[in-house]
């Protein structure tokens, strides 16, 4: 029988979030995390789930926030760059609006409150790169706020990391990242099929 959650003992909602009434924020889908040092395991299957999901939240009506992360110049996050830009299958439309970060967290030091709460919605939807990192964190911020989080977890993706003087595989990451969210801060579902 599977342990109980921080979730369930403090009495929190596990219905997932219903993508039409929810605030979708696409997390870091930069072209950075498709080649070189920065490349993601499984980025191509978890890019292709983030457009199934985009597509079904323009459709459905929900609010969409993109976020991007900027490292600056020269760096694989340099958002002037094409290596930082989002990927081309998730690119926003007119008026969908884009959040520039400088830390995991989307919330710090950004403007993504406002268009969350100009949105109205207490329910957000979160899909993006990095699992372990910006996911995760943004979700936090997103709980930390009081709004209920549901995390997609066929549209997120991430990588093999070193610990200690061994190297945890990306899968193990990813569902590391994913069971911290569950336990406290979010929903979380294997894919949009799970929305309402």
């Amino acid at each position: 029988m599977p342990r109980t959650t921080l979730r369930r003992l403090n009495g929190f909602d596990d219905t997932p979030a219903k993508l039409a009434g929810s605030t979708l924020v696409l997390v870091d889908y930069q072209n950075t995390y498709t080649t070189g040092v920065m490349e993601l395991d499984g980025w191509r299957d978890a890019l292709e789930a983030g457009a199934r999901l985009l597509a079904r939240a323009r459709r459905e009506g929900a609010r969409v926030v993109h976020v991007v992360n900027d490292g600056g110049e020269g760096t694989p996050y340099d958002i002037r760059a094409e290596i930082g830009a989002i990927h081309p299958s998730v690119a926003p439309l007119d008026g969908e609006p884009v959040v520039v970060k400088k830390a995991p967290d989307a919330f710090v030091g950004t403007d993504l409150d406002r268009h969350v709460d100009a949105a109205g919605n207490d329910d957000l939807v979160i899909a993006g790169f990095m699992t372990h990192m910006c996911v995760a964190f943004t979700a936090q911020g997103a709980f930390l706020r009081g709004h209920r989080p549901t995390v997609v977890a066929d549209a997120c993706a991430t990588r093999a990391l070193p610990v200690t003087d061994t190297e945890v595989d990306a899968r193990q990451v990813h569902q590391g990242a994913l069971a911290t969210i569950a336990d406290l801060y979010g929903v979380v579902v294997p894919s949009q099929e799970s929305l309402a």
